[in-house]
């Protein structure tokens, strides 16, 4: 992974070569096998089954998982893991995104279950747990939504109390949506412990049988039927002092890298759960036969089949770009939660592009689909009800693209990048978008200040722009390392022309008020003209994909 540029937001002005799901060595691709092999022999064929959330299914299927080693990927090997590369554990993700409610219930244990007491644990509490998780003997849950606190998770209202013995915290408040909750053995619990100087945002590992811990009952969900999701609640429960993760103030730092960490995985399931759809719709337009032949002859269900195929191969991309970077680094010799805060803005990125990629899979799947799409007896219209938690799930996606623009500009190098004639026509529009967002970044910047956060309107616009184009230069930097062979080379084609009506419309948008040069002119007029012909491209990936 060594010719991945690692270092955060260069990737704006840089043409490194990516990390790609093309370089995975052959440990990955045997965990990819293992796991798809894992979905289709043991997940798939009871997707039913596991809708009506049976007693003990879930936790059965995690020690089936655990019996694969795919708990132990991102533990060290001293401690009894595998100590796997990042992308390890993301290809896991991606090929349990499809599973809906399953892949929940599974990174509800491998990643912000588990996760915390592998990065943050004292030797004594991962002597405790942590074999106890890996083996899936217990189920961890992560607990820090609250009902009056979900986006801002700092203003948690749990309280915890020093005993005067000093020998235990008594907790008391209430948490909700908590994914495993109702198979969960331990909780990693947010609380603001209350001391004379203030409240402290802190982090506890609390068992399900302390005293005063109480689960609620399982929620009724529009999607996600197989996962079990309860609230928690603390009535002076009474928590070891030796079970607070970290230091008292840890909280926020706990949190927040896990959920970056989240947040990457959550883009690659979305790419997982996202070929799913292509492939139940592919499938149905073959066989559909209206007015004497299939639906897949028809251009408007080629259109849509096509687009969701060019969506799919970018944000793969960007995916396996921004993994294959944290890997890098680390290999380079950061430390494994450093390299993953340096890449908060990518994670963040990949987060959005993922869950959106989905909701957009499925709601074209369901439209191929037709009437028929509606029915619970064709697996599409699961896909399409536990896809639209994800833009919700590990800060909502307003909220990632709040942060975008902002841990961009820490990165941002110094040095301009101007609009120029670049050569070919997609070189040209990636030119552009690269210009023109690192332009209004530094324009909005200059312009805001530190009051930058706050003007929303202006950030979230960014966000799209700094999105559009980390999936566009993900997507052309795959392809030229391929050397360009046909079918990628027209996904990004039309992935990139597309993206150049959508990022000349944003622009548009806040040219009043971030008033552009002329060069910036010069360069929105050519992105607002249609450079590249968007039916041809779909035409020829349409052809591509049927083909094949």
């Amino acid at each position: 992974m060594t010719s991945t540029l690692n270092k955060p937001a260069h990737w704006l002005l840089s043409d490194a070569a990516p990390f790609t799901p093309e370089d995975f060595d052959d440990t990955t691709r045997s965990i990819a096998e293992l796991t798809q092999q894992f979905v289709d022999r043991e997940l798939m064929p009871r997707m039913a089954e596991l809708e009506s959330k049976p007693d003990g299914l879930n936790a059965q299927l995690l020690r089936q998982v655990a019996e694969l080693g795919f708990f132990q990927t991102e533990v060290a090997e001293d401690e009894g893991g595998l100590d796997l590369p990042k992308v390890s554990s993301t290809v896991i993700s991606e090929k349990l995104g499809g599973t809906g409610g399953f892949g929940v219930t599974f990174g509800g244990q491998a990643g912000i279950g588990l996760l915390p007491l592998v990065y943050f644990g004292t030797p004594a509490q991962k002597a405790k747990y942590l074999d106890k998780l890996m083996s899936a003997e217990w189920i961890a849950a992560y607990a820090l939504t609250e009902p009056g606190s979900g986006s801002d998770a700092m203003g948690a209202r749990t309280t915890a109390v020093l005993s005067d013995d000093g020998s235990h915290y008594v907790l008391n408040g209430s948490k909700m949506w908590i994914t495993n909750a109702g198979i969960a053995d331990l909780f990693t619990v947010f609380a603001q412990i209350r001391t004379p100087e203030g409240n402290k945002f802190s982090t506890f590992l609390i068992e399900r049988g302390f005293p005063g811990v109480r689960v609620g009952r399982e929620e009724h969900k529009m999607g996600l039927h197989s996962s079990s999701t309860c609230a928690v609640f603390f009535e002076d429960a009474q928590i070891p002092a030796e079970n607070l993760l970290g230091q008292p103030g840890d909280g926020a730092k706990i949190a927040f890298n896990i959920l970056n960490i989240g947040r990457y995985k959550l883009g690659a399931g979305g790419v997982g759960a996202a070929k799913d759809a292509l492939a139940v719709a592919l499938a149905y337009a073959q066989e559909r036969q209206q007015f004497g032949q299939p639906i897949s002859n028809f251009g408007a269900v080629r259109e849509k089949l096509a687009n969701i195929s060019a969506e799919i191969y970018a944000v793969e991309s960007a995916v396996y770009r921004t993994v294959g970077s944290i890997d890098a680094a680390v290999a380079g010799g950061q430390d494994k939660l450093g390299a993953i805060e340096a890449h908060a803005a990518e994670a963040s990125m990949v987060k959005v592009l993922g869950t959106e990629l989905l909701d957009y899979a499925v709601d074209e799947g369901v439209q191929i689909h037709g009437g028929y799409g509606f029915s619970g007896e064709y697996d599409i219209e699961r896909q399409y009800r536990d896809s639209r938690v994800q833009r919700i799930f590990e800060g909502t996606n307003e909220i990632n693209r709040l942060l975008i623009p902002v841990r961009t500009l820490s990165g941002l190098p110094a040095e301009e990048l101007a609009v120029q004639d670049a050569g070919d026509d997609v070189a040209q529009v990636i030119s552009d978008m690269r210009a023109l967002s690192t332009g209004l970044l530094r324009q909005a910047s200059e312009k805001y200040g530190k009051g930058l956060r706050q003007e929303q309107a202006v950030v979230l616009r960014l966000a799209d722009l700094l999105m559009l184009t980390y999936a566009a230069t993900s997507a052309q930097g795959r392809t030229h390392k391929l050397g360009s062979p046909a079918d990628a080379a027209a996904r990004t084609r039309l992935y990139v022309a597309r993206a150049a009506g959508r990022f000349a419309q944003t622009v548009a948008e806040l040219r009043h008020v971030l008033p552009l040069s002329a060069d910036q002119q010069i360069g929105l007029a050519r992105l607002a003209s249609g450079p590249l012909d968007v039916i041809a491209a779909q035409q020829a990936v349409a052809e591509l994909l049927i083909k094949h």
